[in-house]
């Protein structure tokens, strides 16, 4: 197989009809790395709307046990990528993330922005930093992969185009991005997760290049100092210089799915889908946690 032999399939198929085909191809294996690195920004950028980064500090999941809590994110998430909405283990996935959200506070907007964030955050990405942009074919696919999601999750007045999915994710961020102490510890807590990842000596640096790649908005929402120019220039150059290399590769002959990533620590025996996430805490009534912080009686 030659290294465009993929985009061509892709390119053969009905972005309306064989849209999870498509998405498939493109995130397991066109793009697997800039698409987990894009979805950890994605998640990260809606750490700094206070309704959803306040609440995520206050059920103490995301401050106390990061690496759980990003296994089980990205494991729910990937096996309906890997195995479609109308298998087992896709609806599972979907019963799962559905109960989880039901246990909390969380309104249509703010399940609506982080959907776009999924949708805008790893097309940007892709486009500035992978081994070639995202066609328009690969973009209608990623927008009906998400639309079908978010039905599934019960959100409502989903945008029906990539510029639609855009304006909902630039206008709530200009509208909501704020300081949150409760916001930053989240933050801080999944820069310290990232950074464990690699050799105690270069969690400064991982910490540096993870802010050097964000926008100054997201930047001043968790009072993050600015990183210096060379800095962002050298990380987000890097980045580019890595997208050109793999261009020059052989494309990849088998899927890469989030379980094979090296950064899911958690399930080395193994795991049950309809086991991952959390779960009510016995006697709140379902709902550990309310927006404005209280624990029910």
């Amino acid at each position: 197989m030659k290294r465009y032999d993929r985009l061509k399939e892709i390119l053969r198929l009905d972005p309306e009809r064989d849209f999870l085909r498509i998405y498939r191809l493109t995130a397991a294996y066109e793009f697997p790395w800039d698409l987990t690195r894009a979805l950890e920004l994605a998640l990260h950028r809606t750490y700094a709307v206070p309704a959803i980064g306040g609440l995520l500090a206050r059920t103490g999941e995301f401050t106390g046990r990061p690496q759980k809590r990003y296994d089980d994110t990205a494991l729910l998430l990937d096996a309906v990528l890997e195995h479609g909405f109308d298998s087992e283990d896709g609806r599972t996935a979907i019963r799962r993330i559905n109960r989880m959200h039901r246990s909390y506070d969380i309104g249509n907007d703010e399940m609506r922005y982080v959907l776009s964030t999924f949708v805008v955050v790893p097309k940007r990405w892709i486009d500035a930093y992978g081994w070639r942009r995202l066609t328009g074919h690969e973009t209608r696919a990623l927008v009906n992969y998400y639309r079908t999601l978010g039905r599934h999750m019960g959100i409502r007045d989903l945008p029906e185009t990539y510029a639609g999915f855009e304006h909902c994710l630039d206008s709530y961020e200009a509208a909501h991005f704020s300081w949150d102490e409760g916001a930053r510890r989240v933050s801080d807590a999944t820069l310290a997760l990232m950074a464990s990842w690699y050799p105690a000596p270069l969690a400064p640096l991982v910490r540096g290049a993870s802010t050097a790649l964000m926008d100054d908005s997201l930047l001043r929402a968790f009072r993050y100092a600015p990183p210096k120019p060379a800095v962002r220039a050298a990380v987000r150059g890097a980045l580019r210089l890595r997208g050109r290399a793999v261009r020059l590769l052989p494309p990849r002959g088998t899927p890469r799915y989030a379980r094979r990533n090296p950064q899911i620590k958690g399930y080395r025996d193994g795991y049950r889908v309809a086991e991952l996430g959390t779960f009510p805490v016995p006697g709140t009534g379902g709902c550990p946690v309310r927006r404005g912080g209280g624990a029910l009686s």
